[in-house]
């Protein structure tokens, strides 16, 4: 590892893939916005060459092409459009480190796989910033973005791919594997971390093709891996349906009009509230059929730590105005309560105990905010997500948030970080080891 410094606000580390700029901000070293690959609508993507010239990251920040979710605006915060530029080849990666590491360290790596039901978001939002993980735990941080929704998770045919995001991802390893020990990362020591459609992706990427010895371990944070089965007709209808958009059509056009062709909630129950998603007998992945036991198959080479909020579907149920008008407060607990279990909590559960059964390292856990505070989301999806990044002025207007005191916040988020990072490290949690107040999690 060699940064050399350029002037007081940049570092440049010599990579194998090249001279890569990185600025110094606040105790760490970011080098944002790399690009891993590129690809053309529909197709699979390519690795980026190396570059001889100093590869110095862009302005804005890449985002592929999506629709402003108003649910995420009201729970999360706005989002600031001036700060990302659309572009439909987002094979994007930052990498945050701390500022200060001996030259023969070999710091730990967690690479960040974002949510958004494969259909929104991208890997450098505020919400998701690792300052205060990376800096207080010593460790490496790898954001990653990949194509979305029509671009990268529907396809299933010979001119639309399926599972282009997941072969994004994949490429995204590959670079990081290669490079990051010229970053101070120890390459044997890769930690994949993800919530919500981020951490279904995680659970499929580890009995894809081509992933062996990519990473060590896994977090997974809320994964909807009860809408994983039996989709493929829905995604046969939905692929169907919106075959008039091909290589050609405009982006625009696209993103504005998809949302006509959904597959329907009478139709497809539960399932059709996450429409994209990745798609069993097409590459890299298994027929659905065989998936349990290619989990059983990677028991013994992968640890797992997995586990949800405790009211997921919080988030959804409570923050829509017309079922809380409509709907008395009892029946609606009992739904979020059912569906946060259908959706989140026995696909977890069930997950943990087929690894666990083939011999496999696995934790289990729940987290229960229980600051006695009037706020409907104290469980809902999302919650997790401030106690493990912290940033504050991110997080200030988030509706989820709602009378929930920042130093509560905090004070759990620095023990969490703590935990997953020793997780992360060493694929244990002692069971010395101090826990936040907010968590439950045992070895299975």
């Amino acid at each position: 590892m060699t940064a050399n410094q350029n002037n007081s606000n940049t570092h440049t580390f010599h990579t194998p893939f090249g001279r890569i700029l990185a600025f110094r901000e606040n105790g760490i070293l970011k080098a944002k916005n790399i690009r891993y690959a590129y690809s053309e609508r529909f197709k699979k993507p390519i690795a980026a060459k190396s570059s001889a010239s100093e590869i110095i990251f862009p302005e804005k920040t890449p985002v592929c092409p999506q629709n402003i979710s108003p649910l995420l605006e009201k729970m999360i915060g706005k989002t600031n459009l001036d700060d990302f530029e659309v572009d439909e080849s987002p094979q994007y990666l930052s990498v945050f480190r701390p500022e200060n590491c001996s030259e023969n360290e070999k710091l730990s790596v967690i690479v960040w796989i974002h949510g958004g039901s494969y259909e929104i978001g991208c890997g450098d939002l505020s919400t998701a910033d690792p300052t205060d993980w990376v800096k207080e735990q010593n460790i490496i941080v790898v954001s990653v973005s990949y194509r979305l929704g029509i671009f990268g998770f529907l396809g299933g045919n010979d001119t639309k791919l399926a599972n282009l995001g997941l072969f994004d991802i994949i490429e995204a390893l590959k670079w990081i594997k290669k490079n990051i020990p010229a970053f101070g990362g120890n390459s044997e020591n890769i930690t994949l971390f993800g919530q919500s459609s981020g951490g279904d992706a995680i659970a499929h990427l580890m009995i894809s093709e081509g992933t062996e010895n990519l990473f060590n371990r896994v977090i997974i944070h809320s994964a909807p891996l009860g809408l994983r089965k039996n989709r493929q007709k829905m995604s046969a209808e939905f692929l169907e349906n919106t075959k008039m958009y091909n290589e050609k059509s405009d982006i625009l056009e696209i993103i504005e009009n998809y949302k006509n062709h959904v597959p329907s909630f009478l139709k497809y129950g539960l399932k059709a509230a996450m429409p994209f998603g990745t798609q069993y007998g097409f590459p890299p992945l298994c027929k659905e059929d065989e998936a349990e036991e290619k989990w059983r198959r990677r028991a013994k080479n992968i640890d797992v730590l997995i586990g949800l909020n405790d009211e997921e579907t919080a988030f959804y149920l409570r923050a829509s105005e017309t079922l809380n008008k409509y709907i008395p407060s009892k029946i609606l607990n009992k739904a979020i309560r059912a569906t946060t279990e259908i959706i989140y909590g026995k696909p977890a559960s069930d997950f943990a105990d087929n690894f666990a059964n083939a011999g496999g390292n696995v934790y289990l856990f729940r987290i229960y905010p229980r600051f006695k505070a009037s706020n409907y989301f104290l469980g809902a999806h999302a919650i997790d997500l401030p106690f493990i990044f912290g940033n504050e002025s991110a997080w200030k207007n988030a509706g989820i948030l709602k009378n929930i005191p920042w130093e509560y916040i905090d004070e759990n988020g620095k023990k969490l970080r703590k935990l997953w990072t020793e997780f992360a490290k060493t694929g244990k949690i002692a069971d010395d080891s101090e826990r936040p107040e907010i968590l439950e999690v045992s070895k299975v």
